[in-house]
């Protein structure tokens, strides 16, 4: 059986090594993949939103399956044009990944179908958006509309930071057409919980907990990034808060996408703050999380093959997911600067040294002639489990001190929250 990853990053490194665990002996292949996925699928040299090129690759090396990972090209809807070739393919199309595409969607169907969300309004005018930020009870959040590589949301603590957000999105374009439509939404406070789960818009399989941490630097300061490391599962996430989550947003978040005519085959993230008033959304993501893929997927027992032709062929109902005990962290390497301006090419070493039982997972790696260096802004995920969080811990950072770049940057406080 052939299987085709699209993507490149740690997400992606993550699917393929648990795929390569599958009794079914998949031969794996990755575009473009990077330098740790070469080491266990064949990388092809084709951009992950190149959706001619992709399908043309996947159809003429005859794919079993094509799991399109990140959000671009399911927004660009690759699983449709791979579909009307004939060829399977795991993941939403393009009218279900609307749900991560435009915030302003998203936020919509919340309200139509009473979604616990919180209060926002939406604007395409940079002077309507500047003016209602004038009298909005502060703190409040900008979110860009569009898919900001999980950049595009500024919490905003005064009203001068709010008019700035507002500028910096809407007329300095920081983050280019995304934001020609901005959300501001009011701030809401309490734990933050990411939850993906599989659903073949008839049944949903919430996989164990996980929590991100966005910002660059300890104790949630500086700027936002794609994620700076995760840990699952969050004691936070009570049994009776996953009921009523599952209760109140998951189920009714899938049934208002087929009442909308766009049911939803893949896996759906929610991103959810666990409030004084009770669980809310604070947004989708129209496929599995980055880095929480690589701490959840870490604990699962299933075979990923199987759960993704379940989804494909509307049977998830017959699949039963399974986690291994205690807890999972992963800690991600990035180069200096990250997420502003860094450096590539700095050599990798130490990986050799990492101990039994840890992963590293390479999200921004090439490697020439037997040497790792880097190529992006969070280089590596090191992931550890134990038997409690704090085990976990302690695995993943012994492990972490064994890898050296130049300029390496890392948070030390990943799996400790208030």
């Amino acid at each position: 059986m052939k299987i085709l990853v699209v993507g490149g990053g740690g997400r992606e490194h993550t699917i393929l090594w648990k795929l390569a665990q599958s009794p079914k002996k998949p031969e794996l292949y990755c575009a473009p993949g990077n330098g740790g996925i070469s080491q266990i699928a064949a990388c092809v040299d084709i951009a992950a939103t190149d959706i001619e090129k992709m399908v043309a690759f996947a159809k003429r090396e005859k794919m079993d399956l094509v799991v399109v990972a990140p959000d671009d090209p399911l927004a660009m809807g690759m699983v449709d044009a791979l579909e009307a070739e004939g060829i399977r393919a795991f993941g939403p199309r393009k009218n279900a990944a609307i749900i991560e595409a435009s915030k302003a969607f998203s936020k919509e169907l919340m309200k139509k179908y009473h979604i616990p969300t919180a209060e926002y309004e939406t604007f395409s005018d940079a002077e309507k958006a500047l003016e209602y930020v004038k009298t909005a009870k502060i703190p409040l959040v900008v979110k860009a509309d569009g898919l900001a590589l999980g950049k595009g949301v500024l919490i905003c603590k005064t009203r001068q930071e709010a008019e700035q957000a507002v500028r910096q999105v809407m007329l300095e374009k920081a983050f280019g057409a995304a934001g020609n439509t901005v959300v501001i939404e009011e701030f809401l406070e309490g734990p933050e919980v990411s939850v993906l789960t599989f659903t073949d818009s008839h049944t949903i399989l919430p996989m164990a907990s996980a929590q991100d941490h966005k910002r660059a630097r300890d104790n949630d300061e500086g700027l936002n990034t794609g994620g700076m490391g995760t840990f699952s599962p969050t004691p936070k996430y009570t049994p009776d808060i996953q009921q009523q989550v599952e209760r109140e947003i998951i189920l009714p978040t899938v049934d208002a996408l087929n009442a909308e005519g766009r049911p939803f085959k893949g896996v759906i993230f929610f991103g959810l703050m666990l409030t004084k008033d009770g669980p809310k959304l604070l947004e989708y993501n129209a496929r599995f999380g980055d880095p929480e893929a690589q701490s959840v997927l870490f604990r699962m027992k299933n075979d990923l093959l199987e759960i993704f032709e379940a989804v494909i062929e509307e049977r998830l109902s017959e699949i039963a997911l399974e986690f291994e005990p205690g807890a999972a962290v992963c800690v991600v390497m990035a180069s200096g600067g990250y997420p502003e301006h860094y450096e590539k090419g700095k050599e990798i070493s130490g990986l050799n040294e990492v101990s039994d039982g840890v992963v590293v997972f390479h999200a921004g790696t090439k490697l020439e002639n037997g040497k790792f260096y880097t190529s992006g802004g969070r280089v590596l995920g090191v992931v550890a489990k134990g038997a409690d969080m704090q085990e976990a811990r302690k695995t993943a950072y012994e492990n972490v001190r064994k890898i050296h770049f130049e300029g390496a940057q890392y948070r030390k406080d990943i799996g400790i929250k208030k």
